[in-house]
């Protein structure tokens, strides 16, 4: 073939990368099947476009909810990024890479690709991408509670922030966090400042009205938790109120204060039997979540034992396999001396051969180690009941109510913990919700898994923030599938969200 042919071959397959990114954000299995028909190689086929390849695949990965290969990929983006200089799409990976290694408690090396990404957008000179940066710092300091920290960092960058009128977001969050920050600290002048500012976008264009809703919830909580520490009643009531509001936006968390909070103005007020019932709505709100935490982790027992078994019928079938080949393969070496025709035949199998043993070495390894964490579970299992068998023992209803709490915030970290680790997500809830998928999925074909999966968090009243967090990705590249399920399902957002869509359409269907 001449070099001129063989130029065109290569133009060829480059605009394979330019037609999946094209296709990426709505059709994701397009995109797919361009990258799937480039031939290997790549890195010859493709040279100068490795970086937007693996850009593009790590996000087919994450709508697979592939996040071995989604972080594999986005390093693999870093690396050749570097050596083409495309610094945004470097910037872009690294940032990604950090949000993947911070919520897996590896700061080190996350706030290491953290650095890296304000460098690579510096160098490209890309302005909203440090944007995000900046904020990824403050929202850092934000959650470790180091407010005067977080507030430096927002407030030495806020005019840039309300500057970019084409996603108020930026704004908005940095006001919200402003907002929280000073009513800790206890300046609520202050406070009251950024609120105000934080409400005048309410009814910006660009804003999501989910993310504005539950900033809002937020802030109304801590301020009445802050009027009750003070014995200020009045104020404390009129922000449960106001909060009481945009309850069906409220995290766990934040419906777990509300409640709270609603029962310690009763008491202080007198009125034990209203603070009860608050109490027993709580009680019931734990339990109810206790359950379904509880029986999430013992299916995931269930699945790791036959992900166990399953391996160790594979690992006996790949080992009579590789004697086989081996046998096959010291005949063909006899037979070679008379039929040298076939000397390159039988050397592929040879090849082949070696590749069978090493790969029931490293099965074995692999089950080793499910082994290990079969057993890990286990005990984790029987603690667990333990404990609730203690806390069942308990006569005092305060000092029951605070172990039941701290048993759920235990469970709650361990069990998103385990399943973040688990390798099909999809199987896991739809074992436990088969009348919900049995609806959704003939009504909605056109949606993948991982879009599936984020429409019953969804129906099931979880938030964006801990929606990411279940699928250990960032909140914006949760609204952004979002956008995409509601495109794909040719919903009118105007007219209804999503959520809302979802409860319509499935308020007879059952849910685990």
């Amino acid at each position: 073939m001449t070099c001129d042919a063989q130029n065109r071959k290569r133009e060829n397959y480059i605009r394979f990368v330019d037609s999946a990114d094209y296709y990426i954000n709505d059709y994701p299995s397009i995109a797919k099947a361009f990258l799937d028909s480039i031939p290997q190689p790549i890195e010859k086929k493709i040279k100068g476009r490795l970086a937007d390849y693996y850009a593009i695949q790590a996000l087919i990965f994450d709508e697979e909810s592939e996040y071995a290969q989604l972080y594999q990929s986005n390093v693999l983006a870093v690396k050749y990024a570097e050596e083409e200089k495309n610094y945004e799409v470097a910037g872009d990976a690294s940032l990604e890479l950090f949000v993947n290694l911070f919520f897996a408690k590896r700061d080190t090396i996350a706030y290491r690709y953290l650095n890296k990404a304000k460098a690579y957008y510096e160098l490209d000179k890309n302005a909203h991408g440090l944007v995000e940066v900046k904020q990824m710092y403050a929202y850092v300091e934000f959650s470790n509670r180091n407010y005067k920290k977080s507030n430096e960092l927002l407030l030495k960058h806020l005019a840039s922030y309300k500057a970019i009128k084409e996603d108020a977001y930026f704004y908005m969050f940095a006001t919200y966090m402003l907002t929280l920050n000073y009513v800790e600290l206890g300046n609520l002048k202050k406070a009251y400042v950024y609120l105000k500012e934080f409400e005048s976008l309410k009814s910006n264009p660009t804003i999501v009205t989910y993310n504005f809703s539950s900033f809002k919830a937020d802030i109304n909580l801590e301020l009445a938790a802050y009027y009750l520490e003070h014995d200020r009643l009045d104020s404390v009531a009129l922000h449960l109120d106001k909060a009481a509001n945009f309850r069906s936006y409220m995290s766990d968390d934040l419906a777990r204060k509300y409640f709270n909070l609603r029962a310690d103005v009763y008491r202080f007020t007198g009125k034990i039997e209203a603070a009860k019932t608050y109490l027993d709505s709580l009680a019931l709100f734990e339990q109810k979540m206790f359950n379904k935490n509880l029986e999430a982790s013992f299916n995931l027992s269930n699945n790791l034992v036959q992900a166990e078994n399953q391996l160790d019928q594979e690992s006996d079938k790949k080992f009579r396999n590789g004697l086989l080949a081996v046998l096959l393969f010291g005949l063909l070496g006899l037979l070679s001396v008379c039929y040298l025709f076939y000397y390159k035949r039988h050397q592929y199998k040879l090849n082949n051969t070696l590749n069978k043993v090493n790969n029931l070495a490293y099965l074995k390894a692999n089950n080793e180690k499910l082994t290990g964490k079969v057993l890990g579970l286990e005990e984790y299992i029987f603690n667990l009941k333990k404990e609730v068998k203690e806390i069942t023992m308990e006569r005092e209803a305060p000092v029951q109510r605070d172990k039941i709490k701290d048993l759920y915030k235990n469970l709650l970290h361990n069990s998103s913990t385990l399943l973040d680790k688990s390798e099909n997500h999809l199987e896991l809830v739809n074992d436990l919700n088969v009348d919900f998928f049995n609806h959704l999925q003939p009504k909605y074909p056109q949606l993948n898994d991982s879009e599936l999966i984020i429409c019953y968090y969804l129906f099931m009243d979880f938030k964006s923030k801990e929606i990411a967090l279940f699928l250990n990705s960032s909140v914006r590249a949760l609204e952004s599938k979002r956008y995409r399920i509601s495109k794909k399902i040719k919903l009118n957002t105007k007219e209804t969200s999503l959520v809302d869509h979802l409860k319509e359409t499935f308020k007879d269907v059952e849910i685990a």
